[in-house]
């Protein structure tokens, strides 16, 4: 039974049905306010699009999926299950990483398991990961649990955390505490490359990052039966089931306000949506650049942003092949002869490097309904630089670089991967700006640096319209499903507070 509504005859519009706006949208309509959600792409997710080619199923996106509770907390919010909508299937190990000298470490909770991965590298390192794992655990707690889904709306907040951020040694890179606790090249690339899947560079990114690796561990690494598509299908199913409206097709062109009050949005066919109150889940620079362009808020604002650092790009092959592939595992990191290094010349140098360090995808080693009978779906991703640093025609190189990591993945994998592929695309920082509105085609909005973080983050609700609210990769807590997930949480409760 649905529990009774929290408020009636209040709107609002949201702004793009990414995860950040698809969370936000079915907080709003769980607690009765008639919500309206806005996509200009013909289906929602955002990021997490997805294509149907010559029968596989490609997922274009977040394909990692943790902490699974704070998504089916969005159902269980007006008494329902997520089970009727979504299944979401265990992923084991939870990466396989991989040496270019044949090293293969198979990442997971299995704590014994693990342990012994560790052993064979360097026993020494087993008594540094314990340590590093208590590391973990209290920037988890610090930065997740008791920070993730709150807004920093003043400088008075951040103070009010600086003593946790301090205890941790919150300036310190993820990198720098990893290779405190361990003294392996390859066991510190291990525990610290996950901040690339939140477009932050190990070696910069603040050590607070490393709650990434107690979330995994407690909440394990799970993927959507279908594809993360059908993740966002089920969340959409759902807003529209308690009753929220989705506008699919439509981009939204102008945020049209009074004086300093949101009041409705404009949208590509000429419709015009008035609301109490105005979310987007848009790219940052492309919500107060372009659809805020006309009022002094939306002008200062992107001169600021024009400032920031923003997370590089990514190149993403896909292809479907011939074959089924038991023994490549669901996750893969291919590294690279260098890393450091490497993560210098994306980040900083905006070069293309002739090395890379690809994450490969292999999602029908857990569900084979992705690919035809007798096939298999894969991509291979590679950090790139983002169009600001690397201003390069993608429409012309796109290709040879594909060939590049295909290269690549038939000396490692597939000796014959060639002959075997049946369908194959990529996707480039240029399409990230085409489709997404991507400033400079950043794959994940702002660099989750320290001085980017929290308050120095893009706030919840705008300083200055204060019935507009900001949700997703830009805004607190950063980029990846549980980070856009929390933001929305945040987003919601100051939106509830204010309708009130």
């Amino acid at each position: 039974m649905e529990p009774a509504r929290l408020m009636t005859n209040r709107t609002a519009i949201v702004i793009g049905a990414g995860f950040g706006g698809l969370t936000l949208a079915i907080r709003l309509q769980s607690a009765g306010i008639d919500t309206t959600l806005v996509e200009g792409r013909d289906r929602p997710g955002g990021r997490a699009y997805m294509w149907e080619k010559d029968g596989f199923t490609f997922d274009a996106g977040p394909t990692v999926i943790t902490d699974p509770d704070c998504l089916a907390e969005l159902w269980r919010l007006s008494g329902h299950d997520m089970a009727q909508d979504v299944t979401l299937m265990p992923v084991s190990p939870f990466y396989r990483l991989n040496w270019r000298d044949g090293t293969n470490f198979d990442y997971s909770n299995d704590e014994a398991a693990l342990r012994a991965e560790i052993a064979k590298l360097d026993p020494g390192d087993v008594a540094g990961y314990e340590r590093f794992c208590d590391y973990a655990a209290g920037v988890y707690e610090e930065g997740y649990r008791k920070l993730g889904s709150v807004a920093f709306l003043d400088f008075a907040s951040m103070i009010k955390a600086a003593p946790s951020l301090a205890k941790y040694q919150a300036w310190r890179s993820v990198y720098s505490v990893v290779a405190s606790h361990v003294k392996n090249e390859k066991l510190r690339e291990a525990f610290s490359f996950h901040t690339l899947l939140v477009g932050g560079n190990p070696m910069k990114t603040s050590a607070i990052y490393a709650l990434i690796h107690k979330l995994e561990k407690d909440g394990g690494v799970w993927f959507a039966k279908g594809g993360t598509n059908r993740l966002v299908h089920g969340m959409a199913t759902h807003f529209e089931r308690l009753g929220g409206t989705l506008r699919l097709g439509d981009a939204v062109t102008r945020i049209e306000t009074y004086g300093d009050k949101a009041t409705a949005v404009h949208t590509a066919s000429g419709w015009r949506g008035e609301a109490d109150a105005i979310a987007t889940n848009a790219d940052l620079m492309h919500s107060y650049r372009d659809l805020l362009g006309h009022h002094p808020r939306g002008i200062k604002q992107a001169d600021k942003l024009g400032q920031k650092r923003w997370s590089p790009s990514l190149f993403v092959l896909h292809f479907g092949i011939k074959g089924s592939w038991p023994g490549i595992p669901h996750h893969m990191i291919l590294f690279g002869p260098r890393y450091e290094g490497l993560l210098t010349d994306i980040y900083d140098h905006g070069v293309l490097p002739q090395d890379f360090s690809l994450y490969l995808h292999h999602p029908t080693v857990t569900d084979p309904s992705m690919a035809p009978d007798g096939h298999s779906t894969f991509y291979a991703l590679a950090p790139v630089p983002h169009m600001g640093k690397l201003p390069i025609d993608w429409d012309q190189f796109g290709h040879a670089y594909a060939e590049r990591i295909l290269d690549e993945i038939q000396h490692r994998l597939i000796p014959d991967i060639r002959s075997r592929i049946v369908t194959r695309f990529h996707y480039a920082p240029s399409d990230f700006g085409r489709d997404l509105n991507a400033h400079m085609g950043s794959a994940f909005s702002l660099e989750p640096l320290l001085t980017q973080s929290a308050w120095f983050r893009a706030h919840n609700r705008d300083d200055v319209i204060p019935n507009l609210y900001l949700v997703g990769a830009g805004t607190h807590p950063g980029a990846g499903i549980p980070g856009v997930v929390g933001s929305a949480k945040a987003t919601a409760a100051l939106m509830l507070d204010d309708l009130r």
